[in-house]
């Protein structure tokens, strides 16, 4: 269900919002304020999940399009978010071993959109983002998606180390995006999978890259030392097509 993108400003305003079952994304509140109203919106952002961060006046200022704040405003998302089971449950409807895409820091809307996307041709059964450090579901991304969103399901997660150890349970095996890895050709990645990428700057983290069961490089022939996070997605994920088709 699509949602058109947009921020909602001031207190009475974003406590509806939240009690009327809509998807925030993220919340922004003014640094050290503490009343009655504000810390009811806590305790619903709380509620939901949902990533608050704490700002200055001048940010919140900036952030405004109405100049009526009251020190708190909301950003919706532009499109509903579908739960892991959800995307599981896709694979099971299509008597398919599970192919998921995780992504760590992808913060850049367009390279979401055009994972998305990708992920949708390469018969991926979802995506599963971080609720921290990472873009939401915004307007920019549905429209880089090129109406994939319609299609594949997105899931927002609070932490991947701990999603990737519950699908692990579900037999998923994780391969992970990394240059120092072996050369993708060299890897089986038939099966049900998870092909976990990270941001062209950071890479995959630390903690998430220790929980993958294998690391695949792709091999360049260039003078630069790193593919777009979105062409890197596209490459592996046609890889693991080509090897479920046999």
């Amino acid at each position: 269900m699509a949602y058109e993108e947009f921020t909602i400003e001031g207190r009475n305003a974003v406590i509806e919002a939240f009690r009327s079952g809509k998807t925030i994304d993220k919340l922004y509140i003014l640094d050290g304020c503490q009343d009655g109203p504000i810390l009811t919106i806590k305790k619903e952002a709380r509620k939901g999940d949902c990533l608050v961060k704490y700002v200055t006046k001048e940010r919140l200022d900036q952030l405004s399009s109405t100049g009526k704040h009251q020190g708190v405003i909301a950003i919706a998302a532009a499109y509903e978010y579908a739960s892991v089971e959800d995307i599981l449950q896709r694979a099971r409807e299509k008597q398919e071993p599970p192919f998921l895409i995780l992504l760590d820091n992808i913060e850049d809307p367009h390279n979401l959109g055009a994972i998305i996307r990708t992920a949708n041709l390469a018969g991926a059964h979802g995506v599963i983002i971080p609720k921290n450090r990472a873009v939401g579901l915004t307007a920019t991304v549905a429209k880089a998606s090129a109406g994939a969103l319609n299609y594949t399901p997105v899931a927002k997660v609070t932490n991947l180390v701990k999603t990737i150890e519950e699908l692990k349970k579900e037999g998923l095996w994780f391969v992970c995006a990394d240059m120092s890895g072996t050369v993708m050709y060299g890897l089986d990645l038939k099966g049900p999978i998870g092909l976990v990428i990270g941001s062209e700057g950071e890479g995959v983290g630390r903690l998430v890259k220790e929980k993958c069961d294998m690391v695949a490089s792709i091999p360049m022939k260039g003078d630069i030392d790193s593919l777009n996070a979105s062409v890197a997605t596209g490459v592996l994920a046609y890889e693991i097509l080509r090897q479920r088709l046999g």
